[in-house]
């Protein structure tokens, strides 16, 4: 399945912004096939675990704070190509500096609330899609 699964959350401040079916119509029309999804309210705790690779960094803190503040919705992508694909979809971290027309472009607040996470390899889609789903809702 390399390739051809990719991760995606729709964060709080784009959730709470009423933007999750927009967005979602940008990933279906680019494509994209959601083979699980799911809108839940992380605790700091989970928060602190999917992000675990950012802890020590000065902006962790203030991340779990944001991802945990509302509800998120946790989507798993399949198409070919889906990383980049997806990559190229959302846009730059930095919404000013994301090109025209991505969702970044047009959802995001700021660079943390920037509407939307992304995997960003094959082997962090399917850690941070086991992360949210079993086996058996997407596979």
């Amino acid at each position: 399945m390399a390739g051809k699964i990719t991760f995606t959350m729709i964060k709080p401040s784009a959730f709470k912004s009423n933007y999750t079916g927009a967005i979602l119509k940008m990933i279906n029309e680019a494509g994209f096939v959601i083979r699980a999804m799911k809108t839940i309210k992380l605790t700091k705790e989970q928060a602190g675990a999917f992000y675990a690779i950012h802890e020590g960094k000065p902006f962790y803190e203030t991340l779990v704070e944001f991802m945990s503040s509302g509800p998120i919705v946790a989507v798993v992508l399949e198409k070919e190509n889906a990383i980049e694909d997806y990559r190229t979809l959302i846009g730059a971290t930095n919404p000013e500096k994301a090109a025209e027309g991505t969702i970044r472009k047009l959802y995001a607040v700021n660079m943390q609330q920037n509407a939307v996470h992304g995997s960003d390899s094959d082997e962090n889609a399917i850690i941070e899609s086991d992360f949210f789903f079993s086996k058996t809702e997407w596979i």
